[in-house]
């Protein structure tokens, strides 16, 4: 069960065309990303190309961090404990969530993978995991069981890892260096986490809504929101996704959710999933400010 957006949005525009005697058309390309709807509203002469160019460049890093192509990178990491020569950005990616995992005392942890498919197994029979069950998963994660290195990374047997936290937030990244790179100044990127490229054309900062109420304004800067019940894993909708590494069982979390904006998306994905994990808002600070430059926005009480 889940609340969770399951659409993509780029908007982009350039702020001025060299010889343009009128303004560009809006060229609007739609069709699937992350396994979602996707659409992109560009402002540029080369829309069309540049538009073809993004969704090449998401289905790319798909197939690096999908956990649903079966022979993405880091499926094929999961099935056989090891893969030679990791993508350079699946090393990035994980680079920075060791970061996050250090700083959040371990909360933050990709490992976790054994735990979520322990519930969603027993989810989808109408149960949840008995303990011996969680136990057995809890034997299968541990960051520090993981060896990575640019020519390798190898985990030890039944190990497996999810990126849900943290690659979302990377993918915003990466499109948004594309974006710039093409040309493009003023740009929103909606990945279920925000990326925000200077101003919306207006020169205001972009107007970004949180489905708990209220509103952040974002420029040059990333905004994520995690609730720990946007998925949960039984019929009342109590058991949430956001799993503690440390007990193997959800936090019965005070927050209904939490929103946090860093320099990149990717930090600010990992943080605010992190932050759910904590139970009172000086500690949520804390954690926060072992990063430079990011900030809780919103923590809404459940």
């Amino acid at each position: 069960m889940t609340t969770r957006r399951r659409f993509l949005a780029i908007s982009a525009a350039a702020v001025a065309f060299p010889g343009a005697s009128v303004a560009e058309p809006v060229y609007t390309w739609q069709g699937v990303a992350l396994g979602a709807r996707a659409t992109l509203r560009l402002t540029h002469p080369d829309a069309r190309a540049i538009s073809a160019q993004v969704a090449a460049e998401i289905s790319r890093l798909e197939d690096i961090f999908s956990l649903y192509r079966p022979d993405s990178s880091l499926m094929r990491l999961n099935r056989d404990g090891v893969l030679q020569a990791p993508p350079f950005e699946l090393l990035e990616c994980l680079s920075l969530a060791g970061a996050v995992h250090r700083a959040s005392d371990g909360r933050f942890d990709p490992t976790i993978q054994p735990l979520w498919m322990c519930y969603a197994e027993a989810s989808a029979t109408g149960v949840l995991p008995t303990q011996d069950m969680l136990t057995a998963a809890l034997s299968r994660t541990g960051w520090g069981r993981i060896s990575i290195g640019s020519s390798g990374i190898l985990m030890q047997d039944g190990m497996s890892l999810t990126l849900n936290g943290i690659a979302q937030g990377y993918i915003a990244d990466r499109v948004a260096e594309m974006l710039i790179a093409a040309g493009l100044t003023n740009i929103l990127i909606d990945t279920g986490e925000f990326r925000a490229v200077g101003t919306h054309p207006d020169g205001k900062a972009w107007p970004v809504r949180l489905a708990a109420g209220g509103e952040v304004p974002l420029a040059a800067r990333a905004l994520a929101t995690s609730a720990p019940l946007g998925t949960t894993f039984d019929e009342a909708a109590q058991v949430g996704h956001i799993l503690d590494p440390r007990s193997g069982r959800p936090l019965q979390s005070v927050w209904r959710e939490i929103s946090v904006s860093a320099p990149s998306a990717a930090l600010a994905d990992a943080f605010s999933t992190a932050a759910c994990l904590y139970e009172n808002l000086e500690d949520i600070n804390d954690l926060v400010a072992q990063s430079q430059d990011v900030r809780i926005e919103a923590a809404v009480a459940a």
